[in-house]
């Protein structure tokens, strides 16, 4: 019988994963954060946090079946499914690439608590900067995007490999530097999360395979479900959010919850394992 205790973690750290993943925040820097309070550290920790943002994708997988199925099913058919596949595959590639080639730089640097906070501010600032722009709009939907602007998304995204700085944050920011409209850039971080995250999970579970045993798998259940079911809440709310303002909200939000781990690291307030 699973230890009650670790699957109190377990749902701590899937609703925490559901409503961060979308968000502009960081999932994985309030993971490493929330583990990091809890108690729940080490390599196994970090492979399940990876892990159930499997479940936070199904849930973006579940929100927009009806336009992945018409995609999937007209791909022969209509040039505007086959532009969406491309931009897929062009967003996906430099996360890919960079990831693969350095997955144990990655594993083995950044993940601790000094990083995650110094990204979530620098990330806030950038978000501010962002929005205090002159937004014009030359792309109004996921539709209307070109290959050449789906890359350089990727290439936002591939940023994010550090903790902190907010895969969705990333690319939806870079949207927005790219022209794209708030929503068309939001619906785009969450597609091109599918592949992203489903291949980053796949991978670092066969890395790491060794690690579990039929004794996890409650875990991974009670941490899948949360993440699923706070995920779609987070998808619907933010899309909802997004149509009547803008992003600031986030950055400072990233600043102020950085800027205080930091702080409580220093003068000793809270253990966030910061250089242990």
């Amino acid at each position: 019988m699973a230890d009650p205790t670790l699957i109190l973690h377990a749902l701590i750290l899937g609703l925490v994963e559901g409503v961060t993943e979308f968000l502009p925040i960081s999932s994985t820097g309030h993971l490493i954060l929330a583990g990091q309070l809890i108690g729940f550290t080490g390599e196994k920790a970090k492979v399940f946090m990876i892990a159930i943002q499997l479940a936070a994708i199904l849930a973006v997988v579940y929100e927009y079946r009806v336009k992945l199925t018409h995609v999937a099913m007209t791909l022969g058919s209509e040039p505007a499914s086959r532009r969406l596949v491309v931009n897929l595959m062009a967003g996906f590639l430099p996360a890919a690439v960079l990831g693969l080639l350095f997955y144990k730089e990655i594993k083995g640097y950044l993940f601790n608590p000094l990083i995650v906070a110094s990204a979530l501010v620098i990330g806030g600032v950038l978000i501010l900067w962002a929005e205090r722009r002159t937004h014009t709009i030359s792309t109004e939907t996921v539709d209307d995007l070109s290959w050449r602007r789906a890359l350089a998304i990727g290439f936002a995204q591939a940023l994010a490999m550090i903790p902190g700085t907010s895969r969705s944050g990333a690319t939806i920011i870079g949207g927005l530097f790219l022209g794209l409209s708030r929503k068309a850039a939001a619906e785009f971080s969450f597609f091109l999360a599918i592949p992203t995250m489903f291949a980053a999970t796949a991978y670092d579970l066969y890395k790491n395979w060794a690690l579990f045993d039929a004794s996890d798998l409650p875990l991974f259940l009670v941490g899948g479900v949360a993440a699923f079911v706070s995920a779609l809440i987070a998808v619907r709310t933010l899309i909802k959010f997004v149509s009547r303002h803008d992003y600031t909200v986030f950055a400072w939000y990233r600043i102020v919850f950085g800027g205080l781990v930091l702080v409580t690291a220093y003068l000793g307030v809270v253990d966030w394992g910061i250089g242990h």
